[in-house]
Parts: structure tokens; sequence; C-alpha cells
């Protein structure tokens, strides 16, 4: 099942919290998944050179905050604040809400499998040897202390005329284990031979199991004093 499922979607509530928050009745269901969708394709396009790894939007009645998730947060805010003002301002148009834009910077990009992926993509489109651009990024992942980490490129590689699928695994990656932190990121290079996949896992450890039962006892306690 783990090796089937987005591994994002398999630990909702578990340890992974949903990209949108917000509650809507049928009617307005569909129109506010198509706007999240809109937003996210705008600033992707707007912060292309950003490092924007994840975008999360929050809804209130006639708010929308938007949380963006980079390792170039200069890059975001541009100089005095001129290019985040220039989004908000195309936001607002787009929703007809005010929208409040928080930035959040990734302190270890070497370990978000998005940035990660878009790495290995870029270097795919210069022309790099995949091999070489699958084995650097393992390699920084586990100096920077990854766990595990999986890359998987698929299609023309090389310039081959047959599309295969190659990989590279280093340390552990367990997939079927739930309480595992596994960050999942895809992305596609665009080259002369076509179009390659690359998916990368990356697990930076695993959450303890709570003891529930020591912790209704210690509570217990705290009130009988």
């Amino acid at each position: 099942m783990g090796n089937k499922t987005n591994p994002i979607g398999l630990r909702l509530a578990v340890n992974k919290d949903w990209a949108s928050k917000w509650y809507a009745d049928k009617k307005e269901f569909a129109s506010y998944l198509t706007e999240d969708r809109a937003i996210r394709d705008l600033l992707k396009s707007k912060l292309s050179g950003a490092a924007v790894t994840k975008i999360l939007i929050e809804r209130a009645t006639q708010r929308v905050r938007i949380k963006i998730l980079t390792a170039r947060p200069g890059v975001v805010i541009g100089r005095r604040g001129a290019e985040i003002d220039k989004i908000k301002e195309r936001l607002s148009r787009m929703t007809g809400k005010e929208v409040y834009v928080d930035i959040q910077e990734i302190r270890k990009p070497e370990i978000d499998a998005q940035l990660v992926a878009e790495n290995v993509a870029q270097q795919l489109e210069r022309r790099i040897a995949f091999r070489r651009a699958m084995k650097r990024s393992v390699q920084m992942a586990m100096d920077f202390g990854a766990e595990g980490i999986r890359i998987r490129c698929a299609g023309r590689l090389n310039g081959g005329e047959i599309a295969r699928t190659e990989q590279y695994l280093e340390g552990r990656v367990p997939l079927h284990t739930l309480r595992a932190n596994i960050d999942y990121g895809f992305t596609a290079a665009k080259t002369k031979a076509g179009i390659l996949g690359i998916k990368c896992w990356v697990c930076t450890g695993e959450d303890k199991p709570s003891n529930r039962a020591d912790e209704v006892i210690e509570t217990g306690a705290a009130e009988s004093k």
C-alpha cells in the first residue's frame, strides 16, 4: 500500500497536515478548490526562482491567509517588500477578498523532498548526467541529517531511445510505517529527448508513540493535588 499511495496523503492526521484549511458547503466547494489551484499555479509561476516548496491556504469569511514556504525568502519579499505587495494586490483581485501572505524560510533545503527533486530536474535540463545529479543530491541529503532518501528518475534518460526507470536509495525510507516522517516531492524535467519524471522520498526520523496511559495518570495526579 505504501508504494502505491502518496506518502503525504497516507499520513494525513497522523503526522502530516492539510495544505488547504477551510470549510465550504456543496455550492462553494468546487469554486474554492479551483481557486486554490489557481493561487498555487500563479505563485509557482511568479516565484519560479525562489525555491518555493509548499503553499498553505487558510480561509475565513472574507479573508484568505497564504503561507509560502521557501528557501529564498529575500526573492519572495523583493526590495523593500515590492514583490510581496504586488503578489498581495494580484491575489486580492483574483479572490475578491482580503489576502494576508506569510513567508516561512526552509532552514535545510537539502532535505526538502520537493526542492531536491527540482534541483535534480534543473541539473538534467542542463544536460548533466542523471547518475551524477542523483548521487550528488543523495549525498547532500545524508550529510544534512536525513535518515534515508530515495530518488527515482523515469523517461529517456541520457537521450536513450527506450524510456526506463533508475533510482538511488540510501539509508532507510519506510513507506509502510505511518509514524515515519516521510517527505515526498515530484517534478518534471523538460529535455530535448522528452519529459523526465523525478520523484523523491526523504525520511527525517520517526515520531515516538505517546504513552496515553502515562498522560492520564499524570493529569489525574495533578488534579488531585
